[in-house]
């Protein structure tokens, strides 16, 4: 009997039913998506100490594109607010959730782990390497665009060196990458504690904060950085997403059908340095949205990669924005590190899917 058959069988639905009920569940979820990331956006955007309404908020994308449709903000410094400080932000927030959900698909998808999250590579802790050194230097050094350009660079090198020392006889095998991820970042936490051990005050209080993570910087010249980051790691993964279907039958499986394997290795962890480099750089480190997003759209939309990267962009963009509201609005005239945010909430979520799971399927699915 196919598979087709069988499936037919234990559920007692027609096999061309089955595919149609699993379109409208991926069209409900991305369309829910889609609605919720807009609704965060304004609200986030109506949010601070000058009141701004959902209208006034429309309004004025509305007006600034050349439609003189609804209100435009009353306050006198509205408009400033906004595109000044508001937008930017709110942004920045959408890039940053959906090149850190990105990389976390990619990565559990070649890695073939709902574990594997972009920590893995050492690309986070590469990156807070080079912001705390920039950091400790302090003077002219310890500029925005310094630092994040530090933290790019060290990012991205930390990614080439595990990548580098993993490699054997031409190959590069799962379990030796996350083995040398693992050494990688005690190497860089390391680091991280001699720079923190020796830094003044102020600097150990700057580099504390910067790997909470924070939004609170945003502009939309770092928008104009971050922006093709995230875009061109989105297009490799999107373009990646048939090979990585076909690596999840299994390596041999996949060299069969013409997958060259150690290829489709090396550009996604290419990608994925950049996404999450890029996103790090002015931010800071962000837990758990790279690990729990993908892991909770593959329960919702299963396995197929040309679906679940743009679900993990998409629900990547809206859990980062409803954490970033929450850092903002839960203590008043206070705004909280947003990797606090996402730590806090996160672990627990990741521990009650993870159990979920295993107790329906018995592992990976």
């Amino acid at each position: 009997m196919s598979v087709s058959g069988e499936v037919t069988e234990a559920t007692g639905l027609p096999e061309r039913a089955l595919r149609k009920a699993g379109r409208g569940r991926t069209t409900v979820v991305l369309v829910g998506l889609v609605v919720a990331l807009l609704a965060l956006a304004v609200a986030s955007a109506c949010l601070g100490q000058v009141p701004t309404s959902p209208a006034e908020v429309v309004g004025s994308l509305l007006h600034r594109i050349g439609l003189d449709l609804g209100p435009v903000p009353a306050h006198p410094a509205g408009e400033v607010t906004l595109w000044e400080v508001r937008f930017p932000r709110v942004v920045l927030a959408m890039l940053v959730g959906a090149a850190l959900g990105c990389s976390g698909a990619l990565l559990q998808g070649i890695f073939a782990n709902p574990l594997a999250e972009p920590g893995v590579i050492g690309v986070s802790s590469g990156a807070a390497v080079g912001a705390s050194a920039v950091i400790v230097l302090g003077g002219a050094f310890t500029t925005g665009w310094a630092l994040a350009g530090a933290a790019l660079v060290s990012g991205l090198i930390t990614t080439v060196l595990v990548y580098a020392l993993s490699r054997s006889n031409g190959r590069t095998e799962v379990v030796t990458v996350i083995l040398t991820g693992v050494a990688v970042n005690a190497v860089a936490g390391g680091l991280i504690a001699f720079f923190t051990f020796v830094a003044s005050p102020a600097a150990r209080d700057q580099i504390v904060f910067w790997q909470l993570g924070s939004l609170g910087g945003a502009t939309w010249e770092i928008v104009a950085v971050v922006a093709p980051l995230t875009l061109a790691g989105v297009l490799v993964a999107v373009l990646l997403a048939p090979k990585l279907d076909l690596l999840a039958l299994g390596e041999s499986v996949a060299r069969h059908l013409g997958v060259d394997v150690e290829r489709v290795r090396q550009l996604s962890i290419l990608a994925v340095a950049v996404l999450v480099s890029g996103a790090t750089a002015f931010t800071g480190i962000i837990m758990f949205v790279g690990l729990v997003v993908p892991h909770l759209m593959r329960l919702a939309l299963g396995p197929a990669h040309r679906v679940l990267v743009v679900a993990s962009v998409l629900a990547g963009a809206v859990v980062l924005l409803a954490a970033d509201l929450g850092a903002r609005t839960l203590v008043e005239n206070a705004d909280l590190p947003l990797g606090m945010i996402t730590a806090l909430i996160g672990g627990p979520v990741f521990f009650l899917m993870l159990r979920r799971t295993r107790a329906k399927q018995g592992g990976w699915a």
